[in-house]
């Protein structure tokens, strides 16, 4: 059973290689057909996404005045429900709201591992360099704690004991907090961006690795990004944005 499993999964990441480099192939100077192309092999990898704000200049594509995550959130407050992997669903999204982000619903398929980008880059390094099986990966521009790097895993699921999760509003589990600084795992009820997409200031969220890699289980990572988050609070200043919990939505 676990090798039929295992060539069915190889064979899903051979057919998403091809047809990304097919797109690839087929439409190199056109940015709209490439973040399609992009957006449609995520959900061939079965990872659900939905519409979300954009920048409008410094501001927000929402009407919403002082938006606190300007072009980080989706459009609709229906997103878990909303969000798909539909081809055709996700073709009529990114042709008529071309400047639109994307996200992607976290904890029905995949979870993601969110850290402070230089953490994220040294763990990302130490695993490599160990064979450690790394999926997915992708590095979210921004200012001070927005520079964020996502490790996108397998799923935990709901474990039947609701004290073995939390959720992404905190960087870590009240009780472990010098266990996990700066650390936000993203599971149920949860999403983040997808790459391609823009940020105010001429930022931008971009794939290190992308989903041709096969999602790993998120403890094979979580010790290395753990001690990668504890060096980098020891070595960054110690303000509120550096240590505090800051929501992941």
């Amino acid at each position: 059973m676990g090798s039929e499993s295992g060539r069915v999964k190889r064979g899903e990441q051979s057919r998403i290689s091809q047809w990304l480099r097919r797109r690839s192939k087929a439409a190199p100077e056109d940015p709209g057909r490439e973040r399609e192309a992009l957006l449609l092999a995520v959900a061939a990898a079965g990872l659900p996404v939905a519409p979300a704000a954009h920048p409008a200049g410094y501001r927000c594509s929402c009407d919403r005045i002082g938006c606190p995550t300007p072009a980080r959130h989706p459009v609709s407050f229906a997103w878990q429900t909303q969000s798909t992997t539909d081809r055709a669903q996700i073709e009529r999204w990114a042709r008529n709201q071309p400047q639109a982000n994307f996200i992607t619903a976290t904890g029905m398929v995949h979870d993601v591992l969110d850290v402070p980008l230089e953490a994220g880059r040294s763990a990302l390094e130490r695993l490599l360099a160990a064979g450690v099986e790394v999926g997915p990966v992708a590095e979210s521009g921004g200012t001070g704690d927005q520079a964020r790097m996502l490790f996108f895993t397998a799923t935990r699921g709901t474990p039947e004991d609701e004290d073995e999760w939390w959720p992404c509003e905190l960087d870590c589990h009240p009780e472990t907090m010098d266990e996990h600084p700066g650390l936000r795992w993203h599971c149920r009820g949860s999403y983040v961006l997808l790459p391609p997409a823009a940020l105010p200031g001429d930022f931008a969220v971009t794939w290190v690795r992308d989903v041709r890699h096969p999602l790993p289980d998120p403890l094979t990572l979580l010790e290395t990004l753990t001690d990668a988050c504890a060096q980098y609070a020891g070595t960054a200043d110690q303000t509120p944005s550096a240590v505090a919990w800051p929501l992941g939505r």
